[in-house]
C-alpha cells in the first residue's frame, strides 16, 4: 500500500509538472538511418539493424519482425526509400514516430508509419513499421525537406501503465461509436491536428481533407483492439487492432494503427490508419 501510495504520488507529481518542448530529432534521426541503411545493406539486413526484439509488423494481423525476416531472401528485390515529413516525440524521450513518404524503385508507392521507442542502451528502434495509401496523383515534400513537429502534449497521464488504462477507455468509446457511426466517433476525437490514412489519398492533414477521408470510410465499423505502448511520461501511446466493415456489401477484414495524445480534455488521435487486408493470393501464386 506504502509502495502504491508512492508511486501515485509521483506520477501526480510528473503530471503537474509544465510541458517540455519534446524535439523529435533522434527519431528523425533514426528513421533516416534506417533509410539510408536500406539502400546500402538491404531491406531484410536494414529492418532487422533498427527494430527492437519485440517489434510487429502486419503481415496481415501483427507479427513479430525479427521472426517475419527469417523467411525474407538477404539481397534483391526492388529498391525501397523513404524519408520522414511528419514527426512527434514524448515529452519522456522515450516514445516517438516519423511518416512520410516511401518509393519502390524510384516510383511513388504511398506513405509510411513509423513508431519509435529509445532501448535501455539509449538507442532507437522502431517497434512498429508499416505503409497505407497515398498512391493517389500529387507530388509529396522532397526527401531534402525539414520534417514539421507535433504539437508537445498539453497534458501526460503521469505514467505508461496509468495512460495505457485511460486510452483503452478512449479506444472502447471509439470502437462502441464506430459501431453506430464511425465518421462521428473518429471526429469526436481526431485532434486539430491529426493526420488521418487509408484511402488512396494523401495523408489527410487538415480538416476538410479528414472529413473527406472519413467519407471514404465505411459508415460503421468493429475495432477489436491488439496492444500497443505509452510513453513514461504518458502524453503519447501506439495502440493497433482488428478492424472489421462491410461497405458496397462486401465485407472486409484489416486492421488500424493509431497514435494518441493526451490534452486538457483527454486523449485525441493524432495519427490513425485503417487498412483493409491484402488481397489473398492464388493458391498457386
Amino acid at each position: 500500500m506504502r509502495a502504491f501510495k508512492a508511486a501515485l504520488v509521483a506520477g501526480l507529481a510528473l503530471a503537474a509538472q509544465p510541458v517540455m518542448a519534446a524535439d523529435p530529432a533522434p527519431v528523425i534521426a533514426a528513421e533516416r538511418a534506417f533509410a539510408a541503411d536500406g539502400l546500402t545493406l538491404g531491406f531484410k539486413a536494414s529492418f532487422l539493424k533498427h527494430s527492437a526484439p519485440d517489434a510487429i509488423i502486419m503481415q496481415p494481423g501483427p507479427v513479430n519482425a525479427h521472426e517475419a525476416l527469417k523467411s525474407q531472401p538477404d539481397r534483391g528485390g526492388p529498391a525501397l526509400y523513404w524519408w520522414p515529413v511528419w514527426a512527434g516525440l514524448a515529452r519522456s524521450g522515450d516514445l516517438g514516430f516519423t511518416t512520410g513518404p516511401y518509393t519502390v524503385s524510384g516510383r511513388h508507392g504511398g506513405y509510411y508509419f513509423t513508431v519509435w521507442k529509445k532501448q535501455p542502451n539509449g538507442r532507437w528502434k522502431w517497434i512498429y513499421d508499416g505503409g497505407a495509401g497515398g498512391t493517389g496523383p500529387h507530388v509529396p515534400p522532397p526527401p531534402a525537406s525539414k520534417p514539421r513537429h507535433l504539437a508537445d502534449a498539453p497534458a501526460a497521464a503521469g505514467s505508461a501503465a496509468v495512460a495505457m488504462k485511460e486510452v483503452a477507455e478512449a479506444e472502447a468509446r471509439l470502437a462502441a461509436g464506430a459501431q453506430k457511426d464511425l465518421q462521428a466517433a473518429y471526429l469526436a476525437v481526431l485532434a486539430d491536428d491529426a493526420r488521418i490514412q487509408g484511402s488512396p489519398a494523401p495523408p489527410a492533414d487538415s480538416a476538410p481533407a479528414r472529413e473527406r477521408e472519413l467519407a471514404a470510410r465505411p459508415a460503421t465499423a468493429q475495432f477489436k483492439p491488439l496492444g500497443g505502448q505509452a510513453s513514461r511520461a504518458g502524453d503519447l501511446a501506439f495502440t493497433y487492432g482488428e478492424a472489421h466493415w462491410t461497405k458496397d456489401e462486401t465485407e472486409t477484414k484489416g486492421h488500424y494503427v493509431r497514435m494518441w495524445r493526451k490534452g486538457q480534455a483527454g486523449w485525441r488521435i493524432v495519427y490513425d490508419q485503417l487498412q483493409p487486408m491484402p488481397p489473398a493470393r492464388p493458391a498457386n501464386a
